[in-house]
């Protein structure tokens, strides 16, 4: 299951990283860094970190292993991450994020409630001063005005 998650991040990666070369600049017309600055250089690296993990994974291939529980979480993983999707356009960024995260720590990190709520809390509110208040890029708006 891992060689398979990590051929579909490295297609991914792949596609995140062609489109960052196809479609952005690298510098504006005034010669300063471009909107594909970022993510050429995010690209790149999700690109060869996947194929090292990828061989590393290759290298050391185990017997499959049929446990029903991994299964279980990547279907409850994913159905979070579309309620995520829905719930970032109802409520916003910050909300949302915080209720995902939330959720999905319960899942891959269970019985540790107080790291938990740390994590919980303190990641969104990190992005949140970053992209809103040092990089002045909004967060996405909600449907609902919620006052948070």
């Amino acid at each position: 299951m891992r060689i398979a998650f990590l051929f579909f991040v490295l297609a991914a990666s792949v596609y995140y990283t062609y489109v960052a070369f196809a479609d952005l600049s690298f510098l504006t017309r005034t010669g300063r860094l471009g909107p594909g600055f970022f993510p050429r250089l995010v690209g790149g690296s999700m690109v060869a970190f996947t194929i090292w993990a990828l061989a590393d994974a290759l290298r050391e291939r185990r017997e499959p292993e049929n446990d029903a529980g991994t299964w279980g979480d990547v279907l409850a993983l994913m159905a979070l991450g579309l309620g995520y999707t829905v719930l970032l356009r109802l409520i916003g960024g910050f909300p949302a994020t915080v209720i995902y995260l939330g959720l999905s720590l319960l899942i891959i990190n269970p019985g540790r409630h107080l790291q938990n709520a740390i994590l919980t809390v303190a990641i969104p509110t990190v992005i949140f001063l970053l992209f809103d208040r040092l990089l002045n890029a909004s967060m996405p708006p909600a449907l609902l005005n919620l006052p948070f």
